[in-house]
């Protein structure tokens, strides 16, 4: 599969934005849907929109094959030990908050500590300050380096008896550096402490196995890697989730129900509560195989490319503080968050957007690491295998033009 060819699944790419050609620069954000998932969401909707799990009749169990087959398929892409292990959300917020809620809630108390890095997105702090202040536990920082990488020699002198958990994103979504995943589970592992991973910018990169990473949450969403909004996933391991209180009560997330008490379905289920998103789960499996097809072709080389590309063209230009650097950028993904000496990060968006290039804006759900580098907000261009190499010139030499413009 050539770039060319696989921008044909992308509807989406082609259209004009005032008068040009969209470069759409923003699939950190939210990546383009590709024509599998879009087929396969209207055919559910069309032809098989029935209730999962509850009736015999045809349509529901058309609907319930589909919902549980995105299910399996799901497990064996991210390597897990069985799709009972799989619980499907709205998304990787609604993950973490499962997570905190349910976990949280039953294995963490006062005066215990969790620890999460500096550089995670908003969803995977604030469900946990807002734990937190019910339950009286101390959330405690794994710092940055000025470069962005996690200061991982300092994770051991953190974890103490008292933590309880261990928060990472694989991949930060402002630094696009993949953190050293397999380091980081076996210290905190060493110390009998459980680890989540936000995988919802590293999934769509590189493959993973949460088996042999041994992680012992894994959240992701669909819509950042060609599926539909609105569903995502909370992998955890079997024996986890069984301990596990559930989230939320409802529908089809109970065994028996009376007014002297009520028991629960097994997992995964119990963590299903209510009419799921029927028509989308079934998006993850077109969208898992575009993605495996993807990582098997010449994309692969040419997204490589674009990364050194416009790695060089920003870390070069003396007018630009780009952040996450590395000097192997195999532990980087095409992902660029920068200050622009002198220009606020939204002008130059704004007339960037102007010009049909789609970039990202502001503090991107992570003010704390913004703090942090002492800004407010940055610029970010995140790239995708359906990007050109002549998209990313053409976007440095936007930029260098909207620089000029404003400076």
């Amino acid at each position: 599969m050539t770039v060319k060819e696989l921008r044909k699944q992308f509807p989406g790419l082609d259209r004009e934005v005032y008068g040009k050609p969209l470069i759409y620069l923003d699939n950190a954000a939210t990546s383009q849907r590709c024509l599998g998932a879009i087929d396969a969401q209207a055919d559910s909707a069309a032809h098989h929109n029935g209730n999962t799990h509850r009736s015999v009749y045809a349509l529901a169990a058309e609907a319930t094959r589909a919902y549980e087959s995105a299910r399996e398929r799901v497990a064996k892409f991210i390597g897990a030990s069985s799709p009972e292990e799989i619980v499907f959300t709205s998304g990787t917020t609604a993950s973490i908050n499962l997570v905190a809620s349910s976990f949280g809630g039953k294995f963490i108390g006062p005066g215990d500590e969790i620890i999460i890095a500096e550089s995670e997105h908003h969803s995977d702090i604030i469900p946990w300050q807002l734990l937190s202040e019910r339950k009286g536990f101390k959330i405690v920082v794994l710092p940055v380096e000025d470069s962005g990488k996690l200061r991982v020699d300092a994770l051991k002198g953190l974890i103490n008896a008292k933590t309880k958990l261990v928060c990472v994103a694989q991949v930060s979504n402002v630094l696009g550096l993949i953190n050293p995943l397999s380091e980081i589970i076996s210290i905190a592992h060493s110390q009998g402490v459980p680890i989540l991973v936000d995988g919802a910018q590293g999934v769509v990169h590189q493959k993973i196995s949460v088996k042999d990473l041994d992680c012992d949450f894994y959240a992701f969403s669909g819509h950042k890697m060609y599926a539909a909004t609105g569903i995502g996933v909370l992998y955890a391991k079997k024996a986890i989730l069984e301990q596990m209180p559930p989230y939320m009560g409802g529908g089809e997330m109970i065994g028996d129900v009376s007014w002297e008490g009520s028991t629960y379905a097994d997992v995964p289920y119990k963590f299903e509560a209510g009419t799921p998103n029927i028509n989308s789960v079934p998006t993850f499996v077109p969208a898992i195989n575009l993605l495996e097809d993807i990582w098997a072709s010449e994309t692969a080389l040419e997204i490589a490319e674009i990364k050194k590309y416009v790695y060089d063209a920003l870390s070069s230009d003396e007018r630009i503080v780009l952040r996450g650097t590395t000097e192997n950028l195999e532990e980087k993904v095409p992902l660029f968050s920068f200050s622009v000496k002198g220009v606020h990060h939204e002008d130059l968006a704004l007339v960037l957007d102007k010009m049909g290039i789609a970039v990202r804006s502001g503090h991107m759900c992570a003010q704390p690491l913004m703090k942090r580098f002492g800004v407010t907000g940055m610029l970010r261009a995140s790239f995708a295998p359906y990007n050109t190499l002549e998209e990313a010139k053409c976007f440095i030499r936007a930029l260098d033009k909207a620089i000029n413009m404003l400076a």
